[in-house]
């Protein structure tokens, strides 16, 4: 009989475990306590990005300076709350050094990149055994700016997608007339990535792909994990809290929540959640041919099947604090200011609200590998702002782990124990 393998948590990354598991031989029960792609996930809510070249890590250097304003700013693009800043601290510095210089933010970017690359067509390929092949798109992604000076602000950044592959194209005023007519003119600058694309609803994706691996044989259990049962290195169940699961191997894919689980598994992660916001506008008349990320908003402007989404925000604040819905206001009304043409006094019922959990690592590098107390144990989480873009790679490279095998890509960068 084949492998059992109980894959904890059907966010993008469990999802795409478990189609690659059962592909591979695997039978296979997922296991979660909520709707796969329901609302409280953030698979759900993120910024629809499919985005090879988000190879920066969140910390750059000099951002050590910015500090204070972190503190004193809770409406900032970037902000840590006070009461929360003495439990984060030593995760914030961390966070810090993984990118003080830009040497390290380059080795970063190195390791990142095989797992980003390619991406659309990876997911075209999941959507498509899923029957959902249209809710991925590749029109290229587009960072905007007022004018190249800018864009130059940012030339470390950009130097260094440059040295790990990305090309792009940039924009003129005319041009970017021409391509985004409903754009605000007082954006004259663009960076045209190609090779990006996004998806028009993450949230009906993942489902999609969860029923999908359900058609295929998977299990489904509406169960939260909490532990597991570990005799002589060797893994015999899961726990949970409505009982165990038998299973000779686990994939802990349970995104900001997993910092638990891998400690019961012997692996003390450094695991923090980013909170993230969006607004989006329902049957919006107007808003970009091309996904795009104004450089003053920090955000990702993106049509979905449910309307024009913008996402970003980076808040501090652990998993219980309540949301901050002013973060959500500020995106709505830089979306106003970005694209004249929507109306200035939409009513509240066509704008809809979110918060999630981004489950970040301080070097920006998700944790992919086997756990300290048990290798029948998988750590498949961490990803940060690439959960998305990185989940179909991610999932081939822990189903090849489950069977023994070895990766498609380089994977040191990204073991469980490079904290320790």
């Amino acid at each position: 009989m084949s492998a059992h393998v109980a894959v904890i948590g059907a966010g993008i990354v469990g999802a795409a475990t478990a189609l690659e598991a059962l592909s591979a031989g695997f039978r296979v029960t997922i296991i979660e306590p909520g709707d796969p792609g329901g609302e409280q996930a953030a698979s759900y809510g993120n910024g629809c990005w499919l985005s090879p070249m988000s190879v920066i890590p969140p910390s750059t250097p000099g951002l050590w300076k910015k500090v204070p304003r972190f503190l004193m700013d809770p409406l900032g693009p970037l902000a840590i709350r006070w009461s929360y800043f003495p439990r984060v601290a030593p995760w914030l510095v961390k966070y810090l050094l993984a990118g003080w210089t830009e040497a390290k933010v380059e080795a970063i970017a190195r390791a990142i990149r095989p797992l980003l690359q390619g991406a659309p067509a990876l997911h075209r390929e999941l959507a498509a055994r899923a029957g959902v092949e249209r809710l991925i798109e590749q029109r290229g992604l587009m960072y905007i700016y007022e004018n190249r000076a800018q864009f130059e602000s940012e030339a470390m950044a950009w130097r260094v997608r440059r040295k790990v592959g990305i090309e792009w194209l940039e924009l003129d005023a005319d041009e970017m007339r021409q391509r985004e007519p409903e754009l605000d003119r007082r954006y004259g600058f663009g960076a045209l990535v190609e090779e990006g694309g996004h998806c028009r609803d993450p949230g009906a994706y993942v489902a999609a792909l969860v029923a999908q691996a359900q058609a295929e044989g998977a299990a489904l259990m509406r169960a939260k994990a909490t532990g597991f049962r570990i005799e002589g290195a060797r893994l015999k169940a899961v726990l949970t809290d409505s009982g165990e699961v038998a299973a000779d191997r686990a994939v802990i894919c349970a995104g900001a929540h997993s910092k638990a689980l891998a400690a019961a598994a012997g692996s003390k992660v450094p695991l923090e959640t980013e909170r993230g916001y969006h607004a989006m506008v329902l049957d919006s008349e107007v808003g970009p041919r091309t996904p795009l990320m104004p450089y003053d908003g920090k955000m990702s402007v993106t049509w979905t099947d449910r309307g024009l989404r913008c996402a970003g925000q980076v808040e501090i604040a652990g998993l219980e604090a309540a949301p901050n819905w002013k973060r959500a206001e500020i995106l709505r009304d830089h979306l106003l200011r970005s694209f004249p043409n929507l109306p200035r006094d939409l009513p509240p019922e066509r704008v809809r609200v979110w918060m999630g959990h981004r489950p970040s690592m301080p070097d920006g590098l998700p944790c992919l590998g086997p756990a300290a107390a048990s290798r029948d144990v998988l750590l498949a989480f961490g990803h940060g702002h690439v959960g998305l873009v990185a989940a179909p790679r991610s999932a081939r490279i822990v189903t090849a782990m489950l069977a023994g095998n070895e990766p498609e890509i380089p994977v040191a960068p990204f073991r469980p124990s490079r904290f320790a």
